[in-house]
C-alpha cells in the first residue's frame, strides 16, 4: 500500500471519528500516531509524539492564545459587553431597526476584545434580546442580528481564528489581526444595512424606540464605552504601529482589561475565579487541540498526501479561480458541522502546499477562509452557531434560521467582494 493511500485512509477514519463525536483533538493524535507508525516505524512514531508537540507548543508565540483568551473573558465576566450595547442604542434605538442595529455595532465593539463567535452572540443575546422584546421587536429579527453579529468576534481583531492559522501556517499574526480590519468594519455595515432593508420592508419587525435621549446624554453614554475601546486601541493599534508583537499586545490588552475592571468596581472574587476558570479550561483545549493536530500534520506530510494534492490540481489544470471556487464550497459545507477551530487546525496543513504552489497570497487566503467559517456557522441546515443560540436563549431553532437568512444573504454578497477585490483584506498591511 502506498504512503499517499494510507493518508488518504487516514483522512477518511479521522472524519469517521469525528462523526462519532470523537473529540478532535484526541482524533487527530489517535489517527496521525497510528499512521507515522505504518509508514515510518514505532521508534520513529515514539519519537514524534514525544518531541513535535512540545517543540512546537513551546513557542512563545502561542502565548498570545491565553492572553487574549483572558482579555475577552474579562470583558465577558464584567459586563462591559451591556455597556457597549446601552451606549449604541442611546445613538440609534430611536429609528426602525434602530435596537437591532445598535447590537450589531455593540456585536462589533465586543468582538474586537474577545475574538470569539459563539462567546459574542450569546453576551449580546442575553443583553440585547430582552430590550428588542421590550418594544416589540419581531422574535425572528432579534435572534437573528445576535446570532449573525456573533460571527463578527472572528473577524475583526483580535481573533483566536487568526492565531491558529498564523501559528500553523507560520504566516505573521499581525498581518492576519490587519487584514482583518477592514473585512471585519464591512461586515458590520452590510449587518446594519440589511436590517434598514427588512425593517423598511416590514417596519412592524424593527419599531423605533418611543425612548428619547438628548445630545448631552449621548455624548455621555460614550464614557461607558471608553474602556472597551481603549483596550483595543492598546492591543491592536500598538501592533499596527509596531510597537510591540501580537503576544505583547495580548499581554498588554489582558492587563488593561484586569485594570479597568477593577476601576470600574467591576471585577470581584466572583467574576475573577469564573474569569480565570474560562481562560484555563479555553487555553487548555485550545493547546491540546494544537497538539494534536501537529501529530496528524507530520503524518500527513510523511504521506505526500498535501503534495498528491498539488500534483493533482497541477494535472487537472485548475488555476486560482477554480481552485478557489472549490474552497469556497468545501469550508461552506464544512463550516456546517465543525468548529472553526478544529477545522483550520484539520484542513490547513493538506491545503496550504497547494495554496503556496499556486501563489495565492497566504493572508488573504487566510481572511477567506475565516470569512467562510464565519458563513457555515449560520448556515441551514447544520449551521453551529444557530443551534448554540437557539439553546442558550430557549429559542426555538426555526425561528432563529428565519430570522438569519437576509444575514447569510447579505454574507454572500460581502464574501463576493472580499473575493473580486483582495485589497480590501491587504490594504492595511501594504499587500
Amino acid at each position: 500500500m502506498s504512503a499517499e493511500l494510507i493518508g488518504i485512509l487516514g483522512i477518511v477514519v479521522l472524519l469517521v471519528l469525528l462523526f462519532m463525536r470523537v473529540w478532535i483533538g484526541f482524533g487527530m493524535a489517535a489517527v496521525g500516531l497510528v499512521g507515522y507508525y505504518i509508514l515510518e516505524g514505532w521508534n520513529k512514531a515514539a519519537v514524534m509524539v514525544g518531541t513535535e508537540p512540545y517543540s512546537q507548543i513551546s513557542d512563545l508565540t502561542l502565548a498570545t492564545i491565553p492572553l487574549f483568551v483572558l482579555m475577552g473573558a474579562v470583558i465577558s465576566n464584567t459586563n462591559l459587553g451591556k455597556d457597549l450595547f446601552e451606549t449604541a442604542s442611546k445613538w440609534i434605538g430611536a429609528v426602525k431597526g434602530g435596537l437591532a442595529s445598535a447590537t450589531v455595532l455593540a456585536c462589533a465593539a465586543f468582538a474586537a476584545v474577545c475574538g470569539h463567535t459563539s462567546a459574542t452572540s450569546i453576551t449580546m443575546g442575553k443583553i440585547a434580546m430582552p430590550q428588542m422584546k421590550r418594544y416589540n421587536y419581531d422574535e425572528k429579527l432579534a435572534a437573528g442580528v445576535c446570532t449573525a453579529g456573533g460571527t463578527i468576534g472572528i473577524m475583526i481583531p483580535p481573533s483566536i481564528a487568526f492565531i491558529l492559522y498564523g501559528l500553523i501556517t507560520q504566516v505573521s499574526i499581525g498581518k492576519l489581526f490587519l487584514a482583518g480590519f477592514i473585512p471585519g468594519l464591512l461586515q458590520a455595515i452590510f449587518y446594519i444595512l440589511t436590517i434598514t432593508i427588512v425593517t423598511r420592508i416590514k417596519p412592524d419587525w424593527g419599531p423605533a424606540t418611543t425612548q428619547k435621549y438628548t445630545m448631552r446624554e449621548k455624548v455621555s453614554s460614550l464614557k461607558l464605552s471608553g474602556p472597551v475601546l481603549l483596550i483595543f486601541i492598546i492591543a491592536i493599534g500598538g501592533i499596527y504601529l509596531g510597537v510591540f508583537t501580537p503576544t505583547e499586545a495580548g499581554a498588554g490588552g489582558a492587563f488593561a482589561a484586569i485594570v479597568i475592571a477593577l476601576v470600574a468596581r467591576r471585577l470581584k472574587w466572583p467574576q475573577f475565579k469564573s474569569t480565570m476558570l474560562e481562560t484555563t479550561m479555553t487555553t487548555a483545549m485550545m493547546i491540546a487541540l494544537m497538539a494534536g493536530a501537529y501529530i496528524f500534520q507530520r503524518f500527513i506530510t510523511v504521506s505526500n498526501v498535501p503534495f498528491l494534492i498539488s500534483d493533482t490540481i497541477a494535472a487537472l489544470g485548475l488555476g486560482k479561480t477554480q481552485f478557489m471556487i472549490v474552497i469556497v464550497l468545501f469550508y461552506l459545507f464544512l463550516g456546517c458541522f465543525m468548529d472553526i477551530f478544529g477545522a483550520i487546525i484539520l484542513t490547513i496543513p493538506i491545503i496550504m502546499p497547494t495554496v503556496t504552489a499556486l501563489g495565492i497570497n497566504p493572508v488573504w487566503f487566510g481572511v477567506i477562509v475565516v470569512r467562510l467559517m464565519e458563513i457555515g456557522l449560520i448556515t441551514p441546515p447544520l449551521g453551529m452557531d444557530v443551534f448554540t443560540f437557539s439553546g442558550a436563549m430557549d429559542i426555538p431553532t426555526s425561528t432563529v434560521f428565519k430570522g438569519i437568512a437576509p444575514f447569510v444573504l447579505t454574507d454572500f454578497l460581502h464574501l463576493a467582494l472580499l473575493i473580486f477585490i483582495p485589497q480590501l483584506s491587504l490594504l492595511l498591511i501594504g499587500g
